[in-house]
């Protein structure tokens, strides 16, 4: 193996990937913060799930939101639905690991919030298929609930589209790079929300 040709290749990659952002999602991250800044304003709060890294994901911007991005000031409510582990082996004992969000989102979220769901690939709709079946569910709650919903999706999905308010997509189908564009655009998300709440 040569790792300096790994290295190199691999920055590259993400560099072009990251490169097309502007052209392919800067429309989209506007419009996702303009509707997280609206319902901040009208007294909502951000939702945000994701499975394996995308879980991780999730619960790094609701501490960007709720602590600070840039600098010090008033938090701002979100919340993760990947942390509670009590709320997530419960529900995924007794009703099992499709519901984890769906339940947390029925008691916890109401008309106006916004929920953002991050998957590098897709959700699933059917119990046929499991993959990300907690994901797929979260979004018909939501939409039935009156939440818009924002993905944090890519150049694989296809499944959750028709039902999200605004989908990032960013323009790759390998995971690592969607996983590095998806961040890059939350922070960006996070920026725009922060300096709106919060004008110096």
């Amino acid at each position: 193996m040569d790792a300096g040709k790994v290295i190199s290749e691999q920055l590259q990659d993400s560099s072009q990937t990251i490169g097309k952002i502007e052209t392919t999602c800067g429309e989209d991250i506007k419009k996702a913060a303009e509707l997280i800044i609206q319902s901040y304003k009208n007294g909502g709060k951000l939702l945000l799930c994701g499975n394996g890294g995308s879980a991780s994901q999730a619960q790094h911007i609701a501490a960007e939101m709720i602590n600070k991005f840039r600098f010090d000031r008033e938090p701002l409510p979100a919340m993760a639905l990947t942390t509670d582990t009590s709320n997530l082996t419960s529900i995924g004992n007794d009703s099992g690991f499709a519901y984890v969000f769906v339940k947390q989102i029925k008691a916890l979220g109401k008309k106006g919030d916004v929920l953002i769901i991050i998957t590098t690939s897709d959700v699933s709709f059917s119990e046929d298929n499991p993959h990300s079946l907690n994901l797929g569910l979260a979004l018909k709650t939501a939409k039935k609930l009156g939440l818009k919903t924002i993905g944090m999706v890519s150049e694989k999905t296809k499944e959750a589209l028709p039902y999200l308010s605004i989908a990032i997509k960013i323009p790759s189908k390998d995971t690592p790079r969607i996983q590095e564009g998806q961040i890059t655009a939350l922070h960006i998300i996070c920026d725009l929300v922060e300096q709106e709440m919060f004008p110096k």
